[in-house]
């Protein structure tokens, strides 16, 4: 709850209603310069629903026991949101994604910390947003952009770059049914079943699956009782990987699947390349036998390689072919914010 400015009260999330004094508030907790510090909340640490003009800046959320499925799920969670800043943050043990950005427009997260998350970053179902210069490491995924079904918006226009993804190899704590709960462990960056996204001048390193996963919803195990919505695309396209920096990793992955994969085509003391995509695709958009251009997944990254894993028939005729990945695609504009960004929400309901 909010107090008075320069106070945070005992509330893991908040009600604002607009109004002067709300707006104040969240504009000076923006400008200290220290950490504001939630640790150990029963559910989320923060959560922002219907903001316009959010700052989250110098926040730190942690679950100080460590990695464990009873951690509140969300450590920063602003959601249907618009112009968004996290800057300087840094999220620890969420049992689901440390910083998360869901259903929003208009996003940059920056210069932020996540470490022993199941989910680092998470940019789901949100349009426009520049994830940089962050460091990502010991989760069980790194960097996520996803879109799932059922939810008001898809996402699409999702920069990734100058972030530092680092042995992103913790075990999966997640929740049973929870949507990260198929991350497997050693996951790098990855783009599911979403548009328009563009990975560039990363560091990723000894991600023990692979440093960057470009797979459909139909790969994540995760269904609802409800069914899917007949608008939702499944299919993640206009894909674009280049100019980063990869070491190690492709070693251990983290599913049963994905080792006999690894097994199969590079042996036992083999890893999985760099880039791995599950093989999901929309047929009936297909132009002689390939996607147009500009729905393409390209990779021009060097030598790096990359495997088809076949997933709509189980695995049975991947490839590490990089011909069909030969490609560019234009690259997408930088996010602009407002100058004057001040954190107004409402309808926040307290999770703690």
């Amino acid at each position: 709850m909010i107090g008075s400015p320069g106070t945070i009260g005992g509330m893991t999330s908040w009600r604002l209603p607009s109004s002067p004094f709300c707006d104040v508030s969240m504009r000076t907790f923006a400008r200290l310069p220290s950490l504001i510090s939630i640790e150990d909340t029963r559910g989320d640490a923060i959560k922002i629903n219907e903001g316009k003009g959010v700052t989250l800046r110098g926040v730190r959320t942690e679950w100080t026991r460590g990695p464990h499925a009873d951690n509140g799920a969300y450590g920063i969670y602003p959601v249907q949101s618009e112009d968004v800043l996290i800057d300087g943050c840094i999220a620890i043990g969420a049992s689901d994604a440390g910083i998360y950005v869901g259903q929003s427009r208009n996003i940059v997260v920056r210069n932020s910390r996540a470490e022993y998350n199941v989910a680092g970053f998470e940019i789901e179902n949100s349009i426009g947003a520049d994830v940089h210069d962050n460091l990502a490491t010991n989760n069980t995924g790194g960097i996520l952009v996803f879109n799932m079904p059922n939810l008001p918006q898809p996402g699409h226009s999702t920069r990734v770059f100058h972030n530092k993804v680092l042995a992103n190899n913790h075990e999966n704590f997640a929740k049973k049914g929870a949507a990260v709960a198929s991350v497997p462990a050693g996951s790098g960056v990855i783009i599911n079943s979403n548009d328009n996204v563009e990975i560039f001048g990363n560091e990723i390193a000894d991600n023990s699956t692979a440093g960057v996963i470009i797979s459909s919803y139909f790969s994540t195990g995760y269904y609802t009782t409800e069914g899917v919505q007949k608008a939702f695309d499944p299919y993640p396209e206009g894909i674009y990987i280049y100019g980063n920096t990869f070491r190690g990793g492709g070693d251990s992955p983290g599913n049963l699947d994905l080792k006999a994969l690894k097994l199969a085509l590079f042996g036992l003391n083999g890893r999985l390349p760099e880039v791995l995509w599950d093989g999901y695709v929309a047929k009936d958009r297909l132009v002689n036998g390939r996607l147009p251009a500009n729905r393409a997944i390209c990779v021009d990254n060097g030598n790096i390689g990359v495997v088809n894993a076949d997933g709509p028939n189980k695995y049975k005729n991947p490839s590490t072919d990089t011909k069909p990945y030969r490609c560019a695609l234009p690259k997408l504009p930088a996010i602009e914010l407002p100058s004057a960004s001040t954190a107004v929400a409402s309808a926040a309901t307290p999770t703690g």
